[in-house]
C-alpha cells in the first residue's frame, strides 16, 4: 500500500506532500490537481520500471545507468511533447540569464509505502532530454544508495479515467493495446475486452460482476463473445421488464457502462494500486453512494488500494465518515476530521468558491449584488481607477447583512488558504461593525448603501435623463423632460407626505431605510403618473449612482473604495501556470 507521495515541479505542483490511505478520496474542483497527482504516481511507476530495466542491462556503463522514458510510454499521461510534464514548461533554468549556468529543472516524485509489513521509500528524479523523451534516476539516501523498494515489493499501478461512451463495435485487443486506450481516455473501446478478459481468466469474478450489475441495475448481462469472422467482441443484456429481448451493450445506460467498467477493470488488476478518476461519473446520487461502497468492497476482496478523484458531494460525505479525504483546495491536505472547517465548507460553500478564492487571493463580502453594482458605478463616477479595476471581476460573496455568515464562509476558506484576505461592508448594524483580525469589517454610517443615492437632485436628474429614452424630436424632448421632472417632484411630495402620516422620518434622513420606505413606493408612483410600467425596481436602484451630482457624492464612498483596494493589493493571488 502507498502511504505518501511528495511531488515537485510536475505540472501544476511546485512542491506538495499528499498523504495516501486505502481508500483515499481526492476531493476538489476541476483543474485543482487531483488528476495530476494520480498522473505523478503513474510517472513514478513507469520511471521505476525503466530504471530497473537499465540496471539489468549488462552493456550499460556502471556509473551512468539512467532510465530513459519515451513520452509514448506514458500511457496514463498522453502528451504531445515531454516538456508538458514540467511545471510552467520550465525544463532548464539559468542564473540571471547566463546560458553558461544552465541546469536542468528536475521533476521529483517521492513515494512511501508498506508491502508485507515492510516500510519502503522510493524517490525518482526526471530530467528533460528532448520533446520525445526524458531521463529518470533514483534519489540517493544519506549513504549514497539509490532509494528504491526491494525487488518484487513495488505495487502495480493502474490508472482508469471515466467512461467515455461505448463504441457500437469493439475489436479484440491485446493487453498492451487496451492499456494504451485506457491511458488515453478511450475507455469506450475497451469495455467488452475487459469483460472478456475477466470472464476467461477469472470465471468466479465474472459471476460476481454479473450479480452486482443485476442488483444495481436490474439487468442480466450476457457473456462476452468473440466473433472470429469480424475480429470483434460482442456483449448483450436483458432487462427484467423484457426478459425475452436481447439488447446490445451499446444500448445500455451510461451509468451501467461506468459501473461495469469499474468492476471489470478492478477485477482485471488484482492487488494493484487503482487510480480511479471520477468513478462517480454518469451516476445519479443514489448510485454514487452504492458504487463507492461497491468499489471499496471489491478492493478489499482483491487486495487492491483505491485512490479515487472526484468532485461529488456524495463521495465526500461517504468517505468523510470512515476513510481518508484529501482536499485539493489550496495545498492538498487531509480533512477526514469531521470537525474540519474545510469539510463543513466543502459541503456548504462549494468547490468553485475555493477555486475563485485561490485565484483572487481575497474575498469581498456584501449584502447583495445591488451593493456591488453601486460600488462599481461610484468607482467610475469618482474616476477611482484602482477601484474600477479590482471591482471589475472580484471574488464577491453575498451574505445579507449578517457578519456571522461572512465569518463562517471566510474561516471555511481560510483553513485551506491561510493567506486569504477579506473585506466586508455591511449596512448599519445596531451592534456596530464586528472587530476581527481576519476580516476588515466596515459599516455604512447611514442606514444602508441606498441612502447615498437618495437626494432630491439625484432623483430629478434621473427623471431628466430618462426622458432621453423617449426623444421623438427636438421640439418634443424639452416637453417630455419637463413632464418627467414635474412627475418626479410630485411623486416625491406625495410619498414624503405619506411617510409623515405613517410616522416615518424624512426620506432624506440618514436613519431612513430608503430602499423599502421611500424609493420603492416613489418609483411606483412616478411611473404611474407617466402612464408607464415601473422600470425601476429595487434591483435597479444602482442606476441612480450615475445621476448623483458630484458635489453630493459622500466622501465615505471613496473611503470604502480605498479599503477595498487596500485589501485587494495585500492579497496573494495564485499565478497562472498555464
Amino acid at each position: 500500500m502507498l502511504t505518501k507521495i511528495i511531488i515537485s515541479n510536475f505540472k501544476r505542483f511546485d512542491g506538495v506532500v499528499i498523504e495516501l490511505g486505502n481508500p483515499v478520496v481526492f476531493i476538489g474542483p476541476n483543474n485543482s490537481g487531483k488528476t495530476s497527482a494520480m498522473q505523478a504516481l503513474a510517472l513514478w511507476d513507469i520511471g521505476l520500471k525503466r530504471w530497473n530495466e537499465m540496471q539489468s542491462r549488462k552493456d550499460a556503463p556502471e556509473k551512468s545507468k539512467l532510465g530513459t522514458v519515451n513520452r509514448r510510454d506514458l500511457i496514463a499521461i498522453p502528451v504531445p511533447n515531454a516538456n508538458l510534464l514540467w511545471r510552467g514548461l520550465r525544463v532548464k533554468e539559468t542564473d540571471n540569464g547566463d546560458e553558461k549556468s544552465s541546469r536542468f529543472v528536475l521533476i521529483d516524485v517521492f513515494v512511501e509505502g508498506v508491502t508485507s509489513n515492510q516500510v519502503w521509500a522510493c524517490g525518482l528524479r526526471f530530467a528533460y532530454a528532448n520533446p520525445e523523451s526524458f531521463y529518470c534516476f533514483p534519489i540517493l539516501d544519506k549513504e549514497g544508495t539509490p532509494m528504491v523498494p526491494p525487488e518484487g515489493e513495488t505495487p502495480k499501478i493502474a490508472f482508469l479515467p471515466p467512461m467515455s461512451g461505448l463504441a457500437a463495435t469493439e475489436t479484440r485487443l491485446d493487453d498492451g493495446a487496451m492499456n494504451v486506450r485506457v491511458g488515453e481516455g478511450r475507455t469506450a473501446e475497451v469495455l467488452r475486452n475487459l469483460c472478456y478478459q475477466v470472464q476467461n481468466k477469472w470465471p468466479d469474478k465474472w459471476k460476481k460482476i454479473k450479480n452486482e450489475v443485476q442488483t444495481l441495475f436490474g439487468v442480466e448481462l450476457g457473456d462476452a463473445r468473440y466473433i472470429p469472422e469480424r475480429g470483434e467482441i460482442a456483449m448483450s443484456y436483458r432487462e427484467h421488464i423484457a426478459q425475452n429481448v436481447e439488447l446490445d451493450l451499446s444500448s445500455s445506460g451510461r451509468g451501467l457502462q461506468q459501473t461495469l467498467l469499474l468492476l471489470a477493470y478492478m477485477y482485471a488488476n488484482p492487488g494493484a494500486v487503482l487510480l480511479l478518476d471520477e468513478p462517480d461519473a454518469h451516476l445519479e446520487i443514489l448510485r454514487q453512494r452504492q458504487t463507492y461502497k461497491l468499489i471499496t468492497d471489491v478492493a478489499k476482496d482483491s487486495g487492491s488500494q483505491i485512490i479515487a478523484a472526484s468532485h461529488s458531494e456524495v463521495l465526500l460525505n461517504e468517505a468523510a465518515d470512515k476513510d481518508m479525504v484529501i482536499a485539493f483546495v489550496g495545498k492538498p491536505h487531509r480533512i477526514d476530521d469531521r470537525k474540519s472547517q474545510v469539510l463543513k465548507a466543502l459541503r456548504e460553500i462549494g468547490f468553485e468558491q475555493y477555486y475563485q478564492a485561490e485565484q483572487a487571493g481575497w474575498v469581498l463580502y456584501l449584502e447583495g449584488s445591488t451593493d456591488l453594482a453601486i460600488l462599481q458605478a461610484f468607482a467610475r463616477r469618482l474616476g477611482h481607477d484602482e477601484a474600477v479595476k479590482v471591482l471589475r471581476k472580484p471574488f464577491v460573496h453575498y451574505v445579507g447583512n449578517k457578519p456571522k455568515v461572512a465569518g463562517q464562509h471566510y474561516y471555511g476558506l481560510q483553513e485551506a488558504l491561510p493567506d486569504l484576505k477579506a473585506v466586508a461592508i455591511f449596512d448599519r448594524l445596531e451592534s456596530g461593525a464586528p472587530k476581527t483580525d481576519s476580516i476588515d469589517c466596515l459599516m455604512w454610517k447611514r442606514r444602508e448603501i441606498e441612502n447615498y443615492l437618495c437626494t432630491q437632485k439625484t432623483l430629478e436628474e434621473y427623471a431628466q435623463a430618462s426622458a432621453q429614452v423617449d426623444i421623438v424630436g427636438p421640439l418634443i424632448s424639452p416637453v417630455e423632460t419637463e413632464k418627467r421632472i414635474a412627475a418626479m417632484r410630485e411623486a416625491i411630495e406625495e410619498i414624503a407626505r405619506a411617510m409623515e402620516t405613517l410616522g416615518h422620518i424624512s426620506p432624506w434622513d440618514a436613519d431612513t431605510k430608503v430602499s423599502r420606505d421611500f424609493l420603492t413606493p416613489l418609483f411606483r408612483d412616478y411611473f404611474k403618473r407617466l402612464g408607464l410600467p415601473n422600470l425601476m425596481n429595487k434591483n435597479s436602484f444602482y442606476e441612480l449612482a450615475e445621476h448623483v451630482p458630484e458635489d453630493e457624492i459622500d466622501p465615505e464612498i471613496r473611503e470604502k473604495l480605498d479599503a477595498i483596494v487596500r485589501t485587494a493589493n495585500s492579497a496573494k493571488p495564485r499565478v497562472s501556470e498555464d
